[in-house]
C-alpha cells in the first residue's frame, strides 16, 4: 500500500460499522445507547478513527529499516512472497546419519532440501484459522504477519480473503506477569478515537472479527512465558471465532498452542531471491541502471557461491543488499563479509529488536562466544562433520568454559547451547538433540578464524591443499591473516611441487616453457605456459583453463582448446574448427618457434581426406591418429608427453588444483607482499628448482 487509501479505511469502518450498529442498538441506526446515536455525526468518528487506525498500523508495522538502513522503506516495496515448508519437513529425520547421509546426496552447500514440498504463505494463511509460523532469527517471521495485516487492510483487494481488522502485537512488551491481551487490543482502538473502545474491543472479539497477530513468542522474558503462554491459549479459547497468526523461532517452541497448526518457513529460493534484489533496487535510478540485475548476476558467480548461500536467509540478503547498494560490489575478502553476517546474528539482530539477552549471557561476551563456536566448528569440519549431538556439543562448552580462566565458570552447558539456538540462531536444532550451524558458510568462516587464532594453517595446508571440502575454508584463512597472506602462499606453494614427481610430469612443464618462453604475446609467461597446458591436454579440468584465464584471456583459452578438442575428436567439424583458430593462434604470438603456416596446410589436407562412416574402423582410428601426430609434431610433443598414467594425470589434476587456489588466495587476501606473489608467479606452472 501506498498509504491512506480509502478502501484500506473502508476495510476497518467497514467491520467497525456494523460492531457499532449491534452496540447501538441491535442494528438500528437510530437507537440509542449512553444517550448517542449512529447518525451521520458518529459515522464521520468512526471513520476518522478507521484511517487513524489504518495509518497508525502502516507507521508502526508497514515499514522496514534494519541493520543500519540509513533510510526505511516501506515493507510493500521489498516483501517477496513466502512459502511454508510441508508438516514432513518439520524435525524430519532421526539421526545424525541420515542428515549426513541426506545433505551429501543433495550435493548442495544447504541444509535445507530442495525437494521439500513447499505452501505458499498467503494461502496457508487464509487456510488456518488458527497459525504458527516457526522459522529461525532472519527468516522473515515477523515479516510476513506484519505483511498478512497489510493484507486484511485491503480487503478485497487483497490476498487474505477474511473480513476481519488486523491487530499486531509484539509479545516481547509482556515484560511483566501480569497480562492482558484484551486490554492491550482496545487500547489500540482508544488511541485511534474509536467511540466505546473496550465495549468495541469485546463486541469485535465476541464477533470473531478481528485478525490478531502475535509477534515473537521467543521474545516474552523466560520468567514471563509460562504465564503468557497460558494467558494467550485462554484467549484464544475464549474468542476462538476470531483469526490468529503467532510466530516463535523454532528453537524456542514447545508445541504449546493446542489449537494451533505448525508451519515452518521455508528458505528462500533462486527465484525469491532474484525477486527481493529487484524489489530492493526500485527506484527510478536503479531501474535505469539495472542495479538489481548487476546484482543478481555478481551472485550468480561460483567464487560468490558460498555468499549466496547466505542469501537464502532473508535478513542477511538484506544485509547483501546494503553492502551491495554501497559498494557496487562484494568484497574480495569474503572474511569481512561473513564477520559481519556472523556479527549480525550474534549480537546486532537482537539489539534491534530491543530483544533482552538471557541471563546466560552474563559474563559471555563476544568475543568468547565466537571463540567457543569457532572450536565447535573446527572440531566438526576437522572430522569432516556437519551435525553435532547435544551431549558433545554440551560437553564442548563445558569444556571451554573449564579451561579457560577469564570465561564465566557458573554457566551450565546445555543453557549455553539452547541461548546460542534460541536467541541468535547460529546453531540449529535439525532433529531432536541433533545440531548444526545454520549455514555452511559460518562454520567456514569460524573454522577458518580458529586456524589461524591457534597457527594451523601448516597443518591445513599439508593435509587439507587439494580437498575441495576445504577450499572456501583456505580461502578464507587468507582473509583472515591481516599480517600478511605470504606465508600461507608460500607454504601452498611448496606444497604443490610435491605432486611434479614423475620425469613425465616434468617433461610436460618443461615443455610448456620451451615452446612459450620469450615469445612476444602481451601476456605474462606463466598465463602463456598454461594456454600451452590447456591446448596440449584435450581431457585438462576446467581448473587448466581457469589458470590460463587469469593470466591470458578467455578468447585464447577458447582457441587453445577447440583446437585441443580436434586432437580428442577427428571429425569435420572438429578440423574445420582446428583450421579456422589456429590462424587465430598464431596472431595471439603466445607460442615461439611454431610454423602455423604448415600446420594450417596440413589440416586442410586431412579434411579432405576425412574417411566416412562407411569405412572400416581400422581406417578411421588410422586417420585420427595422423591428425593426432600432426596436432603433436607441431608443437613439438611426444605421445608419452601426453599419455599419462592414471596416477600421473590425478597428480597433475591436484597440482593445477593447487595452483589456481594459490591465485584465489591471493585475491582473497588483505595484504600479500609484492616480492613474494613476484616470486610465486614466476615459478609457477615451472619444475620445482627447475
Amino acid at each position: 500500500m501506498t498509504g491512506m487509501e480509502p478502501w484500506a479505511i473502508s476495510v476497518v469502518s467497514g467491520v467497525a460499522v456494523p460492531i457499532f450498529q449491534i452496540l447501538w442498538g441491535g442494528g438500528s441506526k437510530v437507537s440509542r445507547i449512553f444517550g448517542r446515536r449512529l447518525n451521520e455525526k458518529t459515522g464521520q468518528i468512526i471513520f476518522a478513527a478507521s484511517k487513524q487506525y489504518v495509518q497508525n498500523y502502516e507507521e508502526r508495522h508497514g515499514i522496514l529499516k534494519v541493520l543500519g538502513m540509513r533510510e526505511p522503506v516501506k515493507l510493500e516495496s521489498v516483501y517477496t512472497a513466502v512459502q511454508f515448508l510441508g508438516d514432513d519437513a518439520i524435525r524430519s529425520f532421526e539421526s545424525i546419519e541420515n542428515l549426513e547421509e541426506v545433505y551429501r546426496q543433495a550435493k548442495s552447500r544447504r541444509f535445507q532440501s530442495h525437494d521439500d514440498k513447499k505452501q505458499t504463505g498467503i494461502k496457508v494463511a487464509n487456510n488456518k484459522q488458527y497459525l504458527m509460523v516457526l522459522g529461525g532469527p532472519g527468516a522473515g517471521k515477523s515479516t510476513f504477519v506484519r505483511k498478512m495485516g497489510l493484507e486484511a487492510l485491503k480487503g478485497k483487494k487483497g490476498g487474505f480473503k477474511h473480513a476481519c481488522i488486523p491487530v499486531f502485537i509484539e509479545l516481547k512488551r509482556f515484560a511483566s506477569s501480569n497480562i492482558n491481551i484484551e486490554t492491550f487490543i482496545a487500547e489500540e482502538f482508544r488511541t485511534c478515537g474509536f467511540p466505546s473502545p473496550d465495549k468495541f474491543t469485546a463486541k469485535a472479539l465476541e464477533e470473531g472479527k478481528l485478525l490478531i497477530l502475535l509477534d515473537g513468542l521467543d521474545e516474552v522474558p523466560t520468567k514471563n512465558l509460562t504465564e503468557a503462554i497460558s494467558q494467550i491459549q485462554n484467549f484464544v479459547d475464549k474468542y476462538d471465532k476470531n483469526r490468529f497468526i503467532a510466530s516463535c523461532r523454532t528453537a524456542a517452541y514447545r508445541s504449546s498452542f493446542r489449537r494451533f497448526s505448525d508451519v515452518s518457513m521455508a528458505d528462500f529460493d533462486n527465484a525469491q531471491i532474484q525477486l527481493f534484489i529487484y524489489n530492493w533496487f526500485h527506484s527510478d535510478a536503479d531501474k535505469q541502471e539495472k542495479t538489481g540485475d548487476k546484482c543478481w548476476e555478481l551472485l550468480q558467480k561460483p567464487e560468490h557461491e558460498a555468499a549466496k548461500e547466505l542469501a537464502h536467509t532473508p535478513l542477511l540478503l538484506t544485509f547483501l543488499c546494503l553492502v551491495y547498494d554501497r559498494s557496487q560490489s562484494f568484497p574480495d575478502n569474503r572474511s569481512v563479509l561473513y564477520r559481519k553476517a556472523l556479527r549480525i546474528l550474534l549480537e546486532e539482530w537482537a539489539s534491534e529488536k530491543r530483544i533482552l539477552r538471557d541471563e546466560i549471557y552474563q559474563g559471555l561476551h563476544t568475543e568468547l562466544e565466537e571463540i567457543l563456536l569457532s572450536e565447535i566448528a573446527y572440531t566438526g569440519f576437522e572430522s569432516d562433520r556437519l551435525f553435532f549431538s547435544q551431549r558433545d556439543i554440551v560437553g564442548q562448552i563445558k569444556t571451554f568454559l573449564a579451561s579457560n580462566l577469564n570465561a564465566p565458570q557458573h554457566l551450565d552447558g546445555k543453557s549455553v547451547l539452547n541461548a546460542i539456538a534460541i536467541q541468535q540462531g547460529i546453531l540449529v536444532e535439525r532433529a531432536e538433540d541433533v545440531f548444526s550451524f545454520s549455514h555452511l558458510t559460518l562454520q567456514e568462516y569460524l573454522t577458518a578464524q580458529y586456524i589461524d587464532d591457534h597457527r594451523q594453517v601448516e597443518k591445513l595446508v599439508t593435509e587439507h591443499l587439494t580437498d575441495e571440502r576445504w577450499k572456501e575454508v583456505f580461502l578464507l584463512v587468507a582473509g583472515l591473516m591481516r599480517g600478511g597472506a605470504d606465508d600461507l602462499l608460500l607454504l601452498m606453494e611448496k606444497e604443490a611441487q610435491k605432486y611434479i614427481n614423475t620425469p613425465n610430469l616434468q617433461a610436460f612443464l618443461n615443455w610448456a616453457e620451451q615452446v612459450t618462453v620469450g615469445s612476444p604475446g602481451d601476456f605474462k609467461p606463466v598465463g602463456k605456459r598454461a594456454v600451452a597446458i590447456a591446448y596440449a591436454n584435450a581431457n585438462a579440468n576446467a581448473i587448466a583453463y581457469a589458470i590460463a584465464i587469469a593470466y591470458a584471456n578467455a578468447y585464447a583459452i577458447a582457441i587453445a582448446k577447440t583446437i585441443a578438442i580436434a586432437y580428442a575428436y577427428a571429425d569435420a567439424i572438429a578440423i574445420a574448427d582446428a583450421i579456422k583458430y589456429t590462424g587465430e593462434l598464431e596472431k595471439l604470438k603466445i607460442f615461439n618457434n611454431i610454423d602455423f603456416t604448415t600446420l594450417v596446410a596440413k589440416l586442410k589436407a586431412l579434411k579432405a581426406k576425412i574417411p566416412d562412416d562407411k569405412q572400416p574402423t581400422e581406417a578411421r582410428l588410422a586417420f585420427a591418429k595422423q591428425l593426432q601426430q600432426t596436432l603433436l609434431n607441431a608443437f613439438n610433443l611426444t605421445q608419452e608427453m601426453v599419455n599419462f598414467s592414471k596416477e600421473e594425470a590425478k597428480a597433475l589434476e591436484n597440482y593445477l588444483y593447487a595452483t589456481h587456489l594459490i591465485i584465489q588466495c591471493k585475491q582473497a587476501a588483505v595484504r600479500v607482499s609484492p616480492q613474494t606473489w613476484e616470486a610465486i608467479e614466476a615459478r609457477m606452472l615451472l619444475v620445482p628448482g627447475g
